[in-house]
């Protein structure tokens, strides 16, 4: 019994700086969990991106900002054509389906605003040739329509020319590129995820079916580079089932093939090729943006981690002029409430 008495002061003792430990570690924030990733943070009003990943810091390229877009927009399309940049469509307010049209010129650091889309479009996929930028798919009514529309630009005359639509039905969030003069349209989602590969020939003005994409995704890009079409990533219906699936469309037999897989599957990507690698670029999932930026090379079929987006963002595209890929605008947050007006460019060296 002296035992007991004479220890209890210091059992007491020692349950008391425990407790009093434990209440002191709950105000810790250094874990992932207590990162509030998905939500609307803001620091003297300026939106704070929610980052997945963290980067080491020793990835291979460099960035730098260029001029800011002259309207912030997300779910844009990007195209390059003749050395400029054009930005279609996107959300310009709360989930607002807007008829944009934005230029950038690499050589002045310049914005200009040009002749409005025929309508408001967001998820609209875009490609340049011949003199002309073309806008196919989409939705409207912020984001709830899916379309056929099929529209190009013609940059001399600066105005808009309705196409033949879609011939298999209306969809967005659809991967478009041009390849050998030809546009083609890579998937996305109507009332539910598509597979349709299809590819308009500007010279005859009509469409043709091709192989399927095997796959059926959407918020993919396609990417062209030496001959071949490269779709990485993407998602299931909605950003909760993000893929790293990764497959290429070889012209010559109209056919698919299996790729390495994008190491960090996401979706609302940008993707642009460089120095005979396919660079795909942030994106977003249910927690939060991504800031990847990782780099295919299709000679070796490895991925390789590249130096991170400064700026994570999701739903913007990305075009190369003369060695630099241009990234502008896009949504800081997952979702379409927050836009961006940023433009940021990639460099190799």
């Amino acid at each position: 019994m002296g035992f007991i008495r004479g220890s209890l002061p210091a059992l007491y003792l020692a349950l008391l700086l425990v407790l009093l430990a434990s209440c002191g570690g709950s105000d810790t924030t250094g874990g992932q969990e207590d990162q509030g990733r998905g939500e609307d943070e803001t620091t003297g009003g300026t939106p704070v991106a929610d980052t997945i990943s963290d980067s080491g810091g020793d990835e291979q390229g460099s960035w730098q900002t260029g001029a800011p877009l002259p309207t912030a927009a997300s779910e844009v399309a990007v195209a390059e054509l003749d050395g400029k940049i054009y930005v279609l469509g996107g959300y310009t307010g709360e989930t607002t389906s807007s008829t944009l049209n934005q230029v950038y010129d690499p050589s002045t650091d310049t914005w200009e605003e040009l002749a409005p889309l025929p309508r408001g479009l967001d998820h609209v996929g875009a490609a340049g040739y011949g003199g002309r930028v073309y806008a196919v798919g989409g939705f409207s009514s912020g984001n709830e329509e899916a379309v056929s529309d099929v529209y190009a630009y013609n940059v001399a005359a600066n105005s808009w020319e309705e196409l033949a639509s879609l011939p298999v039905g209306a969809r967005g969030s659809v991967a478009v590129t041009q390849l050998d003069g030809k546009i083609h349209a890579i998937g996305g989602r109507g009332t539910q995820d598509v597979d349709t590969h299809e590819v308009y020939d500007p010279a005859t003005g009509a469409w043709e079916q091709l192989a399927p994409l095997p796959t059926a995704r959407e918020h993919m890009p396609a990417v062209a580079l030496d001959g071949r079409i490269y779709v990485p990533g993407g998602r299931f219906e909605t950003f909760q089932n993000n893929t790293g699936i990764h497959e290429v469309y070889d012209p010559e037999t109209d056919s698919w093939e299996e790729a390495a897989p994008l190491p960090t599957p996401r979706s609302g990507t940008a993707g642009a090729a460089l120095d005979g690698r396919v660079l795909v670029f942030g994106g977003e999932e249910g927690s939060g943006t991504f800031e990847e930026n990782e780099a295919y090379d299709p000679e070796t079929d490895t991925w390789m981690a590249l130096a991170p987006l400064p700026t994570p963002r999701h739903g913007f595209g990305a075009a190369t002029v003369e060695g630099a890929v241009y990234v502008p605008g896009g949504a800081p947050v997952t979702g379409g409430g927050q836009q961006s007006d940023v433009l940021e460019i990639f460099t190799l060296s």
